[in-house]
This record gives C-alpha cells, sequence and structure tokens, in this order.
C-alpha cells in the first residue's frame, strides 16, 4: 500500500506535468489551428450562456483558490487567519464556486450528450472531459463531508505540504497525505489525470485569454437590410 501511495502521490504526479507542459507546448508550435475552444452555440443557443457562465466562472474560482491555497505557504498567512479559519474559508467558497460550476457542467454535458446537433460535432475526448470535469467537481464537494469533520486545518496543512513539496522537488511527499480519506485522494488523483488530459483537449484554450480585445479598434456590425 504504502509503494502504491508513493507511484500514485509522489510519482505520478511529475509525470503528469511533464505531460502538461510538453505536450501543451508540442499542441501550440505543431497544431495551433486545433487551439480553440470548438464553440458550439450556433447550434444550439438556448441555455447555453447561462450554463456557460456558470460553469466557467465557477471552474475559475475553484482553480484559483486551489492554486493559491495549495502553493501558498503558511507563514505568508498565519498573521492574518489560522489554519482553521482558512479552511473554513476554503470550505464556504469553495463550496459555493463548486455548486455552481457542477450546475453549469451538468447542463453543458446534457446538452452536448442529448442535442442531435451538439452530438454530431462533439468528438469521443470532448464528451470525455466536460464528464471527468463534473465527475471531479462532484468528488470536490464530497470532500467537504469529511472536512466537516476535522475544522482545525490539520488536514489542509497536509495537503499544502504536498503539493509545495511536489513543486520544490522534495522527497517523501507522499507520505504527507497517506493517512487521508480516499475521498480526497481520488480527487487529488483525477486532478493529477487532467493534467495528463489537458493538452490533448479543448481545455487548452483556458491559455488563449483574448486580452487584445480590450484594445483592439471599434468595429461596426450593420443588420443585413
Amino acid at each position: 500500500m504504502s509503494y502504491i501511495n508513493t507511484l500514485l502521490f509522489g510519482i505520478y504526479p511529475y509525470i503528469a506535468l511533464v505531460v502538461l507542459f510538453i505536450g501543451t507546448w508540442a499542441r501550440y508550435d505543431h497544431g495551433q489551428f486545433t487551439w480553440k475552444a470548438h464553440s458550439s452555440q450556433l447550434l444550439r443557443k438556448k441555455n447555453m450562456v447561462l450554463a456557460s457562465v456558470l460553469f466557467h466562472v465557477g471552474v475559475l474560482v475553484v482553480f484559483f483558490g486551489h492554486l493559491v491555497g495549495l502553493l501558498t505557504p503558511h507563514w505568508a498567512y498565519e498573521w492574518l487567519v489560522s489554519p482553521g479559519q482558512k479552511q473554513v474559508m476554503a470550505i464556504v467558497v469553495g463550496g459555493i464556486a463548486g455548486v455552481m460550476a457542477i450546475i453549469g457542467g451538468g447542463m453543458l454535458a446534457y446538452r452536448r450528450m442529448t442535442d442531435p446537433r451538439v452530438q454530431a460535432s462533439s468528438s469521443f475526448a470532448d464528451n470525455m472531459i466536460i464528464t471527468i470535469l463534473v465527475i471531479q467537481l462532484a468528488l470536490g464537494l464530497l470532500t467537504i463531508l469529511p472536512t466537516m469533520g476535522h475544522l482545525d486545518g490539520g488536514t489542509m496543512l497536509k495537503f499544502t505540504a504536498w503539493a509545495q513539496g511536489i513543486f520544490t522537488l522534495q522527497g517523501g511527499v507522499a507520505d504527507h497525505i497517506a493517512d487521508v480519506h480516499w475521498v480526497y485522494k481520488t480527487h487529488i488523483f483525477l486532478g493529477l489525470t487532467i493534467f495528463v488530459l489537458f493538452p490533448f483537449t479543448r481545455l487548452v484554450h483556458m491559455l488563449s485569454v483574448p486580452v487584445e480585445y480590450f484594445g483592439r479598434k471599434y468595429q461596426v456590425v450593420r443588420k443585413r437590410a
């Protein structure tokens, strides 16, 4: 069991990160015409805007919440909030954002798999990644249940020690989360797997924020008579 824990949470994270960075670079370099969101809004607009807003806003809050929460050293915030307070804040903010994202993601998944026109334009990768994201969001919300049993922030510190250990190339980082609840481990493993799949799916479009739109010249669009 210790070997499996080391493999999944001590070795697999580096495999996932290598595939993420090299795969993303290779796709951008060799397949820029595939680097897009493949929007299907023109095929069926009903409920698309609501679902998309809920999903993207929720996912962005969850993603950056994880990024900042896991990689910020304890000493950087201990003067302001305790680990327990930080954990409660993560439950509230992450819970609200997670519910938003899973509702929007569920609507998008249902639309993609049931609407004939959208279904015909969807690839296996499109259906797979939206399904995995919804499952991952559900697992994230499920982690709230065991977390409610210990609000002292101790478990959260284990995850921050693990994540920071990965990025600072420390040894034995898998030991930090060896004894945590299985739902946390499943959530982490699926998150790492999403990193592996990232370069090969439409998720790459999240790296192409159209900031140039804010500075471009005003465009006049006229209705056809």
